[in-house]
């Protein structure tokens, strides 16, 4: 992807509760359309009355799932931006949920990247895991333990319905 290309235009809300993760998200994608929402009230009322090209939702703070409900039903790519919630449960219950992609604020620089590969999954129909898993899975490695997909308990039917 050169300088955002195939992002040019793309309407995203981005919702966070921090106005400095808001404000980054904004500068890195320039070259979407952002609209933004620091609170679950202000995010309803946006996808009440816009239509999305993708969302970019926190957890904590901004009930992060019931938002996550509400672009799945719109059907509405999302994208699960997480520090607090980072563990391999959240991880879960945010694919489960029907989120595209879970990823730590650790690697927010590379949002418009993560962005991309979201955009192209849907645009396919796909749910599986791709670009993105393979970008972050040393850092979910390193973070949740060696051998965390063989403890998580939703087991092996979890992981061939994503891979």
């Amino acid at each position: 992807m050169e300088d955002g290309y195939a992002l040019t235009g793309k309407k995203i809300l981005v919702v966070d509760d921090e106005p400095d993760v808001l404000e980054i998200i904004e500068e890195i994608l320039h070259m979407c359309v952002i609209h933004k929402a620091g609170s679950f009230e202000e995010a309803r009322k946006c996808l009440d009355e816009n239509v999305y090209d993708a969302a970019i939702l926190d957890i904590m703070g901004v009930r992060g799932y019931d938002l996550l409900d509400i672009t799945t039903r719109k059907n509405v790519p999302t994208l699960m931006l997480t520090a607090h919630a980072l563990s391999p449960e959240n991880f879960a219950r945010s694919l489960e949920g029907g989120a595209f992609a879970y990823v730590p604020k650790d690697a927010l620089l590379d949002i418009e990247f993560f962005l991309q590969d979201i955009l192209e999954a849907h645009e396919k129909g796909s749910r599986r895991m791709g670009k993105w898993f393979d970008r972050l899975e040393v850092f979910f490695q390193e973070k949740f333990g060696a051998y965390w997909k063989e403890k998580m308990e939703e087991g092996p039917e979890f992981w061939q319905k994503y891979i």
